[in-house]
This record gives C-alpha cells, sequence and structure tokens, in this order.
C-alpha cells in the first residue's frame, strides 16, 4: 500500500538504532527525506552508511540539553527548505533501578527529562515548523509500561511513559488549529539485534525462552520494523482519522504472568 510520503520531511530523534532506524528505514522506502539525529557521531555515520544517501542527512544532538534540541530543529528545518512535515519523538530511557522505594529523586529526574520534558521541548520548536503543513503529523514514543507495571519496568520509568500518554492527547488538541496530528505508540518487549533482549537471549537461551513461554502469548517478542510499520501509518496521510490516541505493539504481552520471576 502507497502510504502517500513521497517527499515529506522527517525528523526522528534517537534514530541511529532501534525503533528509531528502522522507522528511518520504513519511511525513507516510502520516499521520505529523513533527518536522523543521536548523540554519537560514530553511529550516526555508521547508521547513514545503511541509507540511501540522496534521502537522508544526519545531526548530532542530545535532545536532553534545550539549545540542542533547539539546534537539531533549526538545522532539519534548514535542511529541509524551511519546513517539517514529520516529528517522531523516539529519545527514551530510564535512570535508576526498579524499586520505587530504592529510587532516588535525581533517578525520577534524569527519567522525567529524557522521556517526557524532551518530547515537549521538541515539540515546541518543532511545531511552528510544520504548521499549516498538509499533512503534518507527530509521533511520540511510549511504552507499554505507561499503563502496566512491568517485572523489568521501575515507576519512573512508568509514570514518566504514562506522562506522555497523557499528554499526547492533550497536544493533540491543541495542534488541530496548525493541521497537526499527534498520536503515541507503546511497544511492548521489542527484540533487536544487539539490543537487551538480544544479548539476553544469547547469554541465558533457556531463561529466554522460559520468560517468552511465560508472558507472550503469540510465542515470541515483536520486531523492530513492527513498530516502525505502525509509526510510518500513524504519520501518513492513511491515518488522517487517528489523532490524540495510544497505539500499543505488543502482542497481546502478559506481563504479570511469570509472577516467580519478579524482581521485588
Amino acid at each position: 500500500m502507497d502510504m502517500k510520503l513521497a517527499g515529506k520531511v522527517a525528523l526522528i530523534t534517537g534514530s541511529s538504532k532501534g525503533i528509531g532506524f528502522a522507522t528511518v528505514k520504513v519511511l525513507t522506502e516510502e520516499g521520505c527525506k529523513v533527518v536522523l539525529s543521536a548523540r554519537s557521531k560514530d553511529d550516526l555515520a555508521a547508521a547513514k552508511a545503511k541509507l540511501p544517501a540522496s534521502q537522508i542527512t544526519t545531526i548530532q544532538a542530545d535532545v536532553t540539553e534545550p539549545k540542542d534540541a533547539e539546534r537539531l530543529v533549526a538545522e532539519a528545518t534548514a535542511w529541509a527548505g524551511g519546513g517539517l512535515d514529520i516529528l517522531v519523538n523516539n529519545v527514551g530511557g530510564n535512570s535508576g533501578g526498579i524499586k520505587v522505594l530504592d529510587s532516588t529523586d535525581e533517578d525520577w529526574r534524569k527519567t522525567l527529562e529524557v522521556n517526557l520534558f524532551q518530547t515537549v521541548r521538541m515539540m515546541r520548536h518543532a511545531i511552528p515548523r510544520m504548521s499549516k503543513r498538509p499533512g503534518a503529523a507527530i509521533v511520540n514514543i511510549s511504552s507499554i509500561s505507561g499503563w502496566t507495571p512491568q517485572l523489568v519496568g521501575s515507576g519512573q520509568y512508568g509514570a514518566a511513559k504514562a506522562a506522555l500518554i497523557f499528554d499526547t492527547e492533550r497536544w493533540a488538541l491543541e495542534c488541530i488549529p496548525h493541521g497537526i496530528r499527534v498520536n503515541t505508540v507503546s511497544p511492548g518487549s521489542i527484540w533487536g539485534e544487539g539490543n537487551g533482549w538480544d544479548r539476553y537471549k544469547k547469554s541465558d537461551p533457556e531463561g529466554y525462552d522460559d520468560y517468552v513461554r511465560g508472558g507472550f502469548p503469540m510465542g515470541r517478542l515483536g520486531y523492530l520494523n513492527e513498530v516502525a510499520d505502525v509509526i510510518c501509518f500513524l504519520v501518513s496521510p492513511r491515518a488522517n482519522w487517528i489523532n490524540g490516541r495510544n497505539v500499543p505493539v505488543d502482542g497481546l504481552e502478559q506481563p504479570y504472568a511469570r509472577r516467580d520471576r519478579r524482581p521485588y
């Protein structure tokens, strides 16, 4: 199916690896021009080498730094010739351990910064550049941890992702006059080459298989491209009547199925 994205300009944060990079690949296949951004210059160079040079550019930036976020949007807009059509806020992470009682104020501050505050900042800078552009759309990457406590997810991470889901609906309402749709995608446990789940599978195959059998009715984790395909659909004109919604991509994951594996 043609997603009708040819010629659109997209900015994707945290896009040198993982879900971000998978999304870049899908969007370039659909004919988009894409700005990749990440903190690591080397990771960006490695990602760039795998993509069609005529459709992409890379900008090194740390979106948790206010000046870097502002510069990123300005440079991306300049490369695009004056505007942006698509923004995917993919940067996220966790600081601190799993137990809420053991978490510190600094753990909470850092986790909220990398998941929520930087997203607010990116949208403030990007929305004026996206306003009134036909088909403009934003997707924020949250997590199923945002509404269901996970066995391996912290309280601060879940709270930050829940806030992101809530605020996306608010942003969607405020962006209607600008002609911009805003949605959330919430992945479950996603396997990718070299990521934490891949390392777990290689280091403890039996434990990994046992974990999967206990909590994944479809018999496996999700794949990066399966999340990227949903993001691609949501930013496309094919999804024009989807706005302010949260879309789980989790294969009906059951976080409480393995109670014997709880770390608390």
